[in-house]
């Protein structure tokens, strides 16, 4: 249903069975997919591909410009995937040419109240953003990571799947997969024990992610020297691969 109050442009496409609420704006260059609801007071602004089965809530702004004063109103995108539930007051910016051109958005994330994410995060599936949660320019998030509440994100940051931020946290560094953070600026606290086991992760997974976590954070081993020594759980548990290769391809270097 299109309330007679809602303003959708022309060139505006979306699909079957989606709703749109009282006094929403559906810009030119938006497609929406199947199933989604729009509640009131939304602005939808485009370049910007949406998933099916998506639930935006009244006064977010989802694919308006960016916030960069290096943008000049060049035709950059946003994507975003499928079933995400964003709250009151979120906002997801495009991209920028300095980067890709886009900000992607993956499926079955929630992002509560007065989230951000900038332009040109990719966000992958199944992410949580507490409220006042946000992410700068640039910054990758893996699946699965939860950021609590007034969690910041410094830009061109990586947090790798599985993290969790704990809220407050500012981090600046890259997170790798399964690390929880707290601080300000964020440091490293433990692993994700409880997420894992929520995930299906085996004991003895569970158990090597945390001698990975030992071998970077408890032993005064250099980056090399722990990565070395968690070649055998490496090549045994995929989990403890991830993590190896999160840190290896760090450009920012890993929080310490």
């Amino acid at each position: 249903m299109i309330h007679s109050t809602a303003i959708i442009e022309p060139g505006a496409k979306l699909g079957n069975n989606v709703s749109v609420g009282p006094y929403s704006y559906i810009g030119n260059d938006v497609v929406i997919g199947d199933n989604c609801i729009i509640e009131s007071h939304v602005v939808v602004k485009g370049p910007s591909t949406i998933g099916s089965g998506n639930h935006i809530f009244q006064f977010a702004s989802v694919g308006e410009a960016c916030q960069d004063k290096k943008y000049h109103n060049e035709p950059t995108t946003l994507i975003m995937g499928d079933n995400n539930v964003i709250r009151e007051c979120a906002t997801i910016h495009r991209g920028t040419i300095q980067d890709q051109g886009v900000t992607k958005i993956g499926s079955n994330n929630l992002f509560m109240a007065y989230t951000h994410v900038a332009h040109d995060a990719v966000i992958g599936d199944n992410v949580i953003f507490a409220n006042n949660a946000s992410v700068a320019g640039h910054v990758h998030v893996g699946d699965w990571v939860i950021l609590g509440g007034n969690s910041g994100v410094h830009q061109f940051c990586k947090i790798g799947a599985h993290a969790f931020i704990g809220m407050y946290s500012g981090v600046n560094k890259d997170v790798p997969p399964f690390v929880t953070t707290i601080g300000m600026p964020a440091g490293p606290a433990a692993i994700n024990k409880e997420g894992m086991k929520r995930r299906g992760f085996e004991s003895d997974e569970i158990m090597a992610v945390r001698r990975a976590y030992k071998a970077f954070y408890r032993k005064s081993l250099g980056a090399d020297e722990a990565i070395e020594s968690l070649s055998e759980d490496a090549a045994k548990y995929p989990a403890v691969k991830l993590m190896v290769d999160f840190v290896k391809s760090s450009e920012r270097g890993i929080v310490r």
